[in-house]
């Protein structure tokens, strides 16, 4: 009988329990650290925004100079004193007076709002140096002014260890003067890619011989996700061949994941050099990705994925990633959100099917190709992943399904 994703997901998530005793740490720099894992706390070392700002192209003034008299029209005719670029350290504000302000610069000492310079009369800014006034109507202190410390104040806690760094992460680092970060080390795992019939791109192609895509498939997931990959050469369909290349590199991994060579046929060359190592071969009621291995070379945590490109990173994202979110914190887990089908689809009974489509403005998605572990094409055009429960076998177009943002 055919396992359930759920089950499956269990128990790699069980197998690879041991890597939450991965302790070590290493420092980066930001650009380094992407998709790795923070090692501890950050404390902020100063307050962002460090100045009052201005959020608005303007005039700094005092708001009590815009105050309504009795008698007088609302606003005021203030004086216009120098400007105050970005990057500028300006003076006090005298009352009476209002400073031409770029968004972002810092506001004079004295000044507690920006009038825009939409609301100015006239509404263009006057020539440095050349005596002038403006009109400005009343305003609120505080009105478009960044207070220093809004965003975050120095001391407080940044980010929590365990964050996964991504491009907002390490923007807010840079943005806090760090230019390197502690990080977790990452998992180590060596990347095998089996089969007679497959040959590295860039080689000749003879025929009835297909190029290695799923290296480059898993490795490139695998680095964005924040792994530490040992891709080999692709290993051709010798059990004994296959054997001393992984005993050759097991040493230096934590995990092994290999592709192809696990299916029920007659030249399944990791289930044959698996014979003696505790490792299942499983079928899960999934399409793509039905035959999984799973168990410990040497030891080891092993995990055999199919041979189809399709095949191999569903069940990157649909295990792996999920178990090492679940052990190790990284890599997260893939946004998930509710869309609607574009068309009509159809899955086998008894599977959990997983589609390749294109979340489309509107919350509409279009699936993209057919069901096939092959269509790697298909895969390319994708930026989403359909989820179809094994419970259903047909879906109408405007029914809700839920999709993973690639």
């Amino acid at each position: 009988m055919a396992r359930s994703v759920a089950a499956h997901r269990q128990a790699v998530q069980e197998l690879l329990s041991g890597l939450a005793h991965i302790d070590g740490t290493e420092e980066l720099p930001l650009m380094g650290a992407l998709g790795r894992v923070l090692a501890a706390d950050v404390l902020a070392p100063l307050s962002l925004p460090p100045f009052a700002n201005s959020q608005m192209d303007g005039f700094a003034v005092r708001a009590a100079d815009l105050a309504p008299h009795a008698g007088s029209d609302a606003g005021a005719e203030l004086t216009v004193v120098d400007p105050v670029p970005a990057g500028a350290a300006p003076v006090r504000l005298m009352p009476g007076t209002a400073a031409p302000i770029m968004t972002g610069a810092m506001m004079p000492e004295g000044a507690d709002a920006v009038v825009p310079i939409e609301q100015a009369v006239p509404d263009v800014f006057p020539v440095p140096g050349v005596p002038s006034t403006v009109r400005l109507p009343t305003t609120e202190p505080g009105t478009f002014v960044r207070d220093a410390g809004s965003d975050i104040t120095a001391g407080t806690v940044a980010l929590r260890g365990g964050t996964a760094l991504g491009p907002g992460q390490l923007g807010l680092l840079a943005a806090l003067g760090m230019t390197a970060v502690e990080v977790r080390t990452p998992v180590r795992v060596l990347l095998v890619t089996t089969g007679d019939e497959v040959v590295e791109p860039g080689m000749s192609l003879p025929e009835g011989k297909i190029y290695d895509s799923n290296g480059t498939l898993l490795e490139a997931a695998m680095l964005q996700s924040g792994l530490h990959v040992t891709r080999t050469g692709i290993s051709g369909d010798n059990p004994t061949e296959l054997l001393a290349l992984l005993r050759s590199l097991g040493g230096t991994v934590d995990l092994i994941v290999s592709t192809g060579g696990v299916s029920k046929g007659a030249y399944e060359v990791v289930r044959q050099a698996m014979t003696d190592q505790p490792v299942e071969f499983v079928s899960v009621a999934m399409q793509p990705g039905g035959p999984q291995g799973i168990g410990t070379f040497d030891g080891l945590p092993f995990l055999g994925f199919p041979g189809n490109p399709v095949s191999c990173l569903v069940s990157f994202e649909m295990f792996l990633r999920p178990a090492l979110a679940a052990v190790v914190g990284s890599p997260a887990l893939r946004p998930s959100l509710q869309a609607r089908l574009a068309e009509s689809l159809t899955s086998p009974a008894g599977k959990h099917q997983v589609r390749r489509g294109t979340l489309l403005p509107g919350g509409t998605v279009k699936l993209e190709g057919g069901p096939g572990s092959h269509l790697i094409h298909a895969l390319a055009n994708s930026n989403a992943l359909v989820q179809v429960p094994a419970a259903v076998t047909e879906l109408d177009a405007g029914a809700e399904v839920e999709v993973w943002m690639l």
